[in-house]
């Protein structure tokens, strides 16, 4: 993890999973599994999964291993593990970057969309249902029945 790794302890012992991509005994990616409350620093918001649900996050994928399909396999084996143990929901956020593209082919729907900028020291988020089923659980999640919250900005480290 890198200039993180001092994170990994506190998140072990807050109940956070790791899980792993390996090629030929190295990390090729990494990601996180909580089941209770995380900070989404891209947000600025806390989710907090309900009973049989979890959040996946700070997934990563090595450099020199993108684009060979690490993020699917990572995402899908997270979900095969925590669908076996009795998680109902898996909440998953994501970012438009190539690798969001692995995202529906893992299994996840998009629930809600955001829009987010932070300008001096203010942070605007717009939240836009996608899914009308669900988005009430992820509004739920997310402690918020909010569509447009300003709000200054935070930065936490977990």
């Amino acid at each position: 993890m890198g200039k993180e790794a001092f994170l990994v302890r506190p998140r072990f012992e807050r109940g956070c999973r790791c899980f792993a991509v390996m090629i030929d005994g190295s990390i090729a990616g990494y990601g996180w599994l909580s089941t209770g409350p995380e900070w989404i620093g891209e947000l600025q918001l806390e989710i907090s999964p309900g009973p049989d649900e979890a959040y996946i996050w700070n997934c990563v994928t090595l450099a020199e291993h993108r684009r060979k399909g690490i993020f699917r396999a990572l995402l899908s084996g997270i979900r095969e593990t925590a669908t076996a143990e009795g998680m109902k929901r898996l909440w998953i956020g994501s970012v438009a970057i190539p690798a969001e593209k692995a995202v529906g082919p893992a299994g996840f729907r998009a629930v809600l969309r955001f829009n987010s900028m932070t300008v001096v020291g203010m942070h605007l988020l717009s939240i836009t249902a996608v899914e009308p089923e669900t988005s009430m659980a992820a509004f739920q999640a997310l402690s918020t029945r909010a569509r447009l919250l300003i709000r200054r900005s935070q930065s936490r480290r977990h």
